[in-house]
């Protein structure tokens, strides 16, 4: 059944559970929504109705006799558990290989040349936490100007640095210097701007984060809507994962709720076509940072906001919710992503509950919406089997 508008969030990081080469990637036990579950502050009851607790393996989370969604989980095909490969897969991109990372930071030569067209030394050039290097280095920032570059298990090359050192301008130009330079065995995922204020030892990452990812490697869902006519609306740092292809409205936003407050107004808009929000807010200031106590808060206040989201859908409207990977914030093996299966509720009001159980690839996603908006491209995974009511 043909729909005019889908609305698609991803909660960035909210994993449901190892998936089973969770081993392969050092994440044997990790479960994000199990750590939310064992703080003893989760009040989602709106996503509980849609049927998150009936999803296989959640069921410690409360199950509801009579769903009012479909729901599920799916398994990631790609070889990574990084944000890039995560979308590229959710928007129909199934990657056969990781992106580069680099353990040990990037090799001497290519910081030197770096350094060189950014007129500024470097420092650290080591994976770190993103808190923690602008406490050990943010102080020699401030005296020398130098910038902090980092990495992490991600495929990401992140570069910090203070707002009165380096306003934000010059802050993503340089961004955008480094994002050329990466290519070929360095093409990362993402280049990330990291601004930070505030005094030592009291520094603060601000919101003003901006992503400057590699060039999607195919035509995917938020173009394909674009080329058919239809309207391609990125919430959040969807349009810098896709490295700003051809959206038709495009609003970073600086937190949550933000984005939540943006797209329930998005609904009330009349378009057709595709709502895309990350909320990245449970990855970067819950995820990373282990906190699990911060992110169940926060998960609880996208489910207060739930029915603001819902009420403004139309009868041809689709909402999908779902993840790009996990980061359980009380795994301790690492503060990095944990490889998970990701939950799957779809809601419309004419859509008849469902279990579906296990998809064995987040384009599932893409292979569904490109049905359901009747667009046209080449991409993996299989339609989700939604069953509607019938029209009368």
């Amino acid at each position: 059944m043909k729909k005019k508008r889908i609305f698609l969030f991803v909660l960035d990081s909210l994993g449901a559970g190892e998936a089973p080469d969770a081993d392969d990637f050092g994440d044997s036990g990790a479960s994000t929504l199990g750590s939310l579950h064992r703080t003893g502050l989760l009040k989602i009851d709106n996503l509980l109705s849609l049927g998150l607790g009936n999803i296989d393996g959640l069921g410690f989370l409360g199950t509801v006799s009579d769903p009012r969604g479909a729901y599920g989980k799916m398994r990631e095909a790609s070889m990574g558990k990084d944000t890039t490969i995560g979308h590229w897969e959710i928007a129909g991109h199934i990657s056969d290989r990781p992106l580069p990372t680099f353990e040990n930071g990037f090799p001497p030569e290519l910081i030197a040349d770096f350094s060189k067209k950014c007129g500024r030394g470097v420092l650290c050039n080591l994976p770190y936490s993103g808190t923690q290097v602008i406490l050990d280095y943010g102080r020699e920032h401030l005296e020398s100007g130098d910038l902090i570059v980092y990495t992490s298990a991600d495929s990401v090359f992140q570069i910090a640095a203070h707002v009165d050192i380096v306003p934000l301008e010059e802050l993503y130009s340089i961004c955008e210097t480094a994002r050329k330079m990466l290519v070929g065995e360095y093409s990362v995922g993402r280049v990330i701007a990291r601004p930070f204020g505030g005094t030592y030892p009291n520094f603060e990452r601000l919101p003003e984060r901006r992503d400057f990812s590699l060039e999607p490697p195919a035509l995917l869902l938020p173009e394909a809507v674009f080329n058919a006519g239809l309207d391609s609306i990125s919430v959040g740092k969807i349009s810098d994962i896709f490295a700003d292809r051809k959206f038709t409205e495009a609003t970073h936003t600086h937190s949550n709720k933000e984005g939540i407050e943006l797209s329930i107004e998005l609904t009330k808009k009349d378009f057709q076509g595709l709502c895309f929000v990350n909320l990245v807010d449970f990855d970067s200031k819950y995820g990373h940072r282990r906190n699990p106590e911060g992110y169940a808060r926060a998960l609880n206040e996208f489910d207060a906001m739930l029915p603001e989201i819902i009420a403004g859908m139309g009868d041809e409207d689709l909402l999908i919710i779902t993840a790009d990977h996990g980061c359980d914030p009380a795994f301790m093996a690492t503060t990095d992503h944990t490889r998970e299966y990701v939950p799957l509720i779809v809601y419309s009001k004419d859509i008849l509950p469902d279990d579906l159980r296990i998809r064995d690839t987040f384009a599932d996603i893409g292979a569904s919406a490109k049905e359901l908006l009747g667009i046209d491209y080449n991409c993996d995974g299989s339609p989700i089997p939604l069953r509607f009511k019938e029209a009368k």
